[in-house]
């Protein structure tokens, strides 16, 4: 026998013992009768859906499997952040200031590469205060948080046009705690992908 013969061979009966599933369930005279009708190609090889063992029918719950199985990716799927550090969405500033810190440079950074790889995205910058000062101070207050994140991210060479700076000054806290750890969560600017 031909060493192409028997490959052939070989992959036919690993798809013949492919398409004829076991269940737990199944009993060794139900999986016998099962192959048997798989390896003739008669009706006795059906299995509960009236569909023949051996056909190369493939169901809708094995679609899902072949695509993932081809290396596809199903079409809902989100691609994934290519920088952990744009997963970081807040930039927070110490009580009456709007001086970007220290350790949030890189998150800032890391969003000032993205939109530069992608030209056609849009941020909104939100600055945000905590309730302290009268609403006035507050407004504008935030409103030099988010203009300070947008100065730092045309710096680093994002396109003006990809920003928007607001201000919400104490209207949107993410705690109305009225603890020092509560004023600290809501003095930020919030980096919003529309």
């Amino acid at each position: 026998m031909s060493h192409r013969l028997w490959i052939t061979l070989l992959l036919a009966g690993a798809l013949a013992a492919c398409s004829s599933p076991v269940r737990l369930d199944d009993t060794p005279a139900q999986i016998e009768q099962r192959d048997a009708g798989a390896q003739s190609g008669t009706a006795g090889g059906a299995d509960a859906s009236g569909t023949a063992a051996g056909s190369a029918e493939i169901r809708p719950e094995d679609r899902a499997v072949a695509t993932v199985d081809a290396g596809d990716k199903p079409a809902e799927a989100e691609e994934p952040l290519v920088d952990p550090l744009l997963a970081k969405r807040d930039i927070y500033f110490d009580y009456d200031s709007f001086t970007i810190r220290d350790e949030f440079r890189p998150v800032v950074e890391a969003h000032a590469r993205n939109l530069i790889a992608n030209p056609d995205q849009k941020v909104v910058l939100q600055g945000n205060t905590d309730e302290r000062g009268s609403r006035e101070y507050n407004l504008a207050l935030g409103q030099k948080r988010a203009e300070a994140v947008r100065r730092a991210l045309v710096i680093l060479g994002v396109s003006e046009t990809q920003l928007e700076a607001v201000s919400f000054g104490e209207e949107r806290p993410r705690s109305i705690a009225q603890t020092e750890e509560a004023y600290a969560e809501n003095r930020r600017t919030d980096i919003v992908y529309p």
